[in-house]
């Protein structure tokens, strides 16, 4: 009952006119940098930290809040129409995403993205209201062992993401881990790999790697084909909405998204993102339906899972901000910044001391998911139009959006310059037959699985044992074992099969 009672003062706070005034701006806000390559929810979000001094608390923190889970909404839109991941946590969306407006059906694409994230919104704000307290404890248990025991299953994950040789996806997982070595050691303050260039000090943007790898190499590899097969969307457009089928195969794979985005999405460090990943790692392992396409090559429940998994791990990273007072990522640390401007200390006491500011948020969440659904699937064939506009008249649009995106994140040109040798590199990848979305995923997690190495190391006074001797990484490790047996072993026995075949 006290739980109804407190949803009941969420929906007097967040229902007044005012503050759903604030809550559309901060979904249609979100909604709009999403869909812009480049523009990311920090950079908004900080730019607009300023303005929020003279709204009331409660709104400000409303609007904030709509740009971070709106941002997750139209990150999907460029990655299923472009190839151009709007949000780290859309880069798994472009894998079939992408392959599905190909074949004419990115109407069903975009309104299963849609779908997915209001349904994952939905739980995850239910789940936010109902087991704040408890989900936090998942967080309390995890370690600098368990963190670093948590990012190697996540990239032991990343080799399921390649549909062709395991070998050229540890490669690009590799590389994505070198690459993430550049800048400064944040222990030593070493600069490593900057070749004297003082604008790597601070390592390589994601937003150069992933419009380069993805975006421009897509560009230049059209560009390279000959002009009769240069237009990329040669099927017809076969409808706005999915069809009954295509319901029935997502809708699992929805709520499996969902349950793994809200359990990761409270976990410090790129929940979202680790949660996207693993949901579409999950959908690899389980078995084809009859009629569905294997994932990579245009199969729905590849959009269905990441997307709701990125918005239920959006929705349940509030969860550690407002009932401990720690920010599980860099938007979050922004809402710190946010909350303490207008004097709210965030923890444990909001809950007690500022009844309406943390139930009036969480209503607004709700509120907001209805808004996004609202805004977006009538906003499918507008997109849809997109895909007619003549390929040369796209791609100079597409390199200029982008441009402009990767230059606002730091004011740098040479950002620039970087994005284009990215997507040189992309088309490079594209030729020898490797998917770029593992080396993205070894590029994120990279910097983490160094930090909380070290962090563990320390702790253990330079003990290894310390992975093995502690439960859960022990545990976290014994999967990404078993993971990778389960993806080696098929690639073994096929090689095997083939060198014994006579000529």
């Amino acid at each position: 009952m006290d739980l109804l009672a407190n949803l009941a003062t969420g929906f007097a706070v967040a229902g007044t006119p005012i503050n759903l005034l604030y809550a559309l701006i901060g979904c249609l806000l979100g909604t709009l940098i999403g869909v812009l390559p480049g523009i990311g929810p920090v950079a908004t979000i900080a730019m607009l930290l300023p303005v929020t001094y003279a709204l009331p608390p409660v709104s400000a923190l409303i609007m904030l809040a709509g740009i971070y889970y709106g941002a997750q909404y139209g990150g999907s839109t460029t990655a299923i129409l472009v190839n151009l991941p709007g949000e780290s946590s859309s880069v798994v969306t472009t894998l079939d995403g992408y392959q599905m407006a190909r074949q004419g059906r990115a109407g069903p694409a975009l309104a299963a993205a849609g779908m997915s994230s209001f349904i994952a919104g939905c739980v995850g704000t239910l789940l936010l209201a109902a087991f704040a307290a408890p989900l936090t404890e998942v967080a309390f248990a995890f370690g600098p062992a368990e963190y670093c025991a948590l990012m190697v299953v996540g990239l032991i994950g990343a080799v399921v993401l390649a549909s062709g040789s395991l070998l050229k996806a540890i490669a690009m997982i590799i590389l994505g881990l070198l690459l993430g070595l550049v800048g400064t050691d944040i222990n030593s303050g070493m600069a490593r790999f900057t070749f004297d260039m003082p604008e790597l000090a601070d390592g390589i943007g994601f937003v150069a790697v992933a419009m380069g790898v993805f975006g421009y190499g897509e560009i230049i590899s059209n560009l390279a084909k000959s002009e009769v097969d240069r237009e990329v969307f040669t099927a017809k457009v076969q409808g706005l909405m999915p069809t009954r089928t295509d319901i029935q195969h997502m809708m699992p794979a929805v709520l499996r998204g969902t349950v793994l985005g809200s359990v990761l999405g409270v976990l410090p460090g790129g929940g979202a993102v680790l949660a996207s990943f693993a949901s579409y790692t999950i959908e690899k392992r389980i078995k084809l339906k009859a009629g569905e396409v294997p994932l990579g090559q245009g199969n729905i429940r590849g959009v269905a899972a990441p997307e709701s998994a990125n918005n239920a791990g959006a929705q349940t990273s509030f969860i550690p901000l407002l009932t401990l007072g720690i920010p599980p990522n860099a938007v979050m640390a922004l809402m710190v910044g946010a909350m303490t401007i207008h004097n709210i200390q965030p923890g444990p006491q909001v809950m007690t001391v500022n009844p309406e500011l943390f139930w009036g948020l969480i209503v607004s969440m709700w509120i907001g998911n209805l808004m996004l659904i609202i805004l977006n699937l009538p906003m499918i064939g507008i997109w849809i139009k997109l895909l007619t506009v003549p390929y040369h008249y796209l791609f100079p649009a597409i390199v200029l959006f982008c441009a402009i995106g990767v230059y606002t994140t730091n004011n740098s040109t040479f950002d620039i310059w970087l994005v284009a040798l990215f997507g040189l590199a992309g088309y490079v990848f594209t030729k020898l037959g490797c998917e770029p979305a593992p080396l993205l995923l070894g590029f994120i997690l990279g910097p983490m699985l160094e930090e909380y190495l070290k962090r563990a190391l320390k702790l253990a006074r330079g003990d290894w044992s310390v992975f093995v001797t502690r439960p859960l990484s022990a545990a976290l490790l014994a999967l990404g074992a078993v993971l990778l047996l389960l993806v080696l072993l098929p690639a073994i026995k096929s090689k095997r099969k083939e060198a014994f075949v006579e000529d």
